[in-house]
């Protein structure tokens, strides 16, 4: 990296607040190899306005997956991804660093910040929907959310034994009520009148890679630039977070159009 390469390192406010010391050691080791800037946004609100506010300096997140997301959506809405590279060091719980892992970045504190001073931009796909949302990662229907740990109680686990026994499980019951209209590039692959066990998918080379699951058949793979699921009010897992419900969501594969700086062997 120039020594004259300039950073915008923006300091997501939950990453400061679980893990002061490793935001610490990345802002000591970014700045001691580069001239870099350090944002502290106490909101969401002040992270959108330290990154609007770049200027020409390359963007650095400390923080999570839900940081990353945030700021590839914002890039996106400016319509500036394909302009520059974003660089991460991932601070938080390890459950919450699942998607910067998969992609490529390090687990360590250190070496993902030598990874920005030292890498190399790699171009990666997403998935833009016509909300203008981005999927970075993998996309699931139904949406399973999986439920946040909490610590037992005797009136939490009586309640919980009445909802048992009062209503079929959860996901059982979503599974049942899974009929939706999948359409890949225009070729239908699924239809209302068959039940889907699951449908997931995930941006590769340029295109989207989409498994139907349907309940009493063997899967289908198959690729597309554009898919569309549509019918009775549904949910999505994409990245970790739940969206919906929606009756109607449309994706297009979209081929290198973000920049992640990660380690020169990764």
């Amino acid at each position: 990296m120039s020594d004259h390469d300039q950073l915008l390192v923006i300091v997501d406010p939950v990453a400061r607040r679980s893990d002061g010391e490793s935001v610490r050691i990345a802002k000591d080791v970014l700045s001691a190899g580069a001239e870099a800037k350090i944002c502290l946004p106490d909101s969401p609100e002040e992270f959108t306005r330290a990154l609007a506010r770049r200027g020409s300096r390359r963007p650095v997140v400390l923080g999570d997956d839900r940081a990353l997301l945030r700021t590839v959506a914002l890039l996106h809405r400016e319509r500036e991804l394909a302009a520059g590279a974003l660089s991460l060091v991932p601070i938080g719980a390890p459950d919450a660093l699942e998607l910067a892992h998969a992609l490529g970045v390090p687990r360590s504190t250190p070496a993902a910040a030598r990874a920005v001073l030292d890498g190399t931009v790699r171009r990666l796909d997403l998935l833009v929907d016509d909300s203008d949302g981005v999927v970075l990662g993998d996309l699931r229907v139904p949406a399973s959310p999986a439920l946040a740990p909490v610590s037992p109680t005797v009136w939490g686990t009586c309640r919980s034994l009445v909802r048992t026994l009062v209503r079929p499980a959860p996901t059982a019951l979503a599974l049942r009520a899974l009929r939706l209209r999948v359409e890949a590039d225009g070729v239908l692959l699924a239809d209302v009148d068959t039940p889907l066990e699951s449908l997931t998918v995930r941006s590769a080379g340029g295109t989207a890679e989409v498994v139907v699951h349907p309940s009493a058949a063997p899967p289908r793979h198959t690729i597309a630039h554009v898919l569309t699921v549509s019918g009775p009010d549904f949910r999505y897992r994409a990245d970790g977070r739940v969206t919906g419900p929606v009756r109607r969501r449309t994706w297009t594969a979209r081929e290198g159009a973000w920049g992640l700086t990660l380690p020169r062997d990764a």
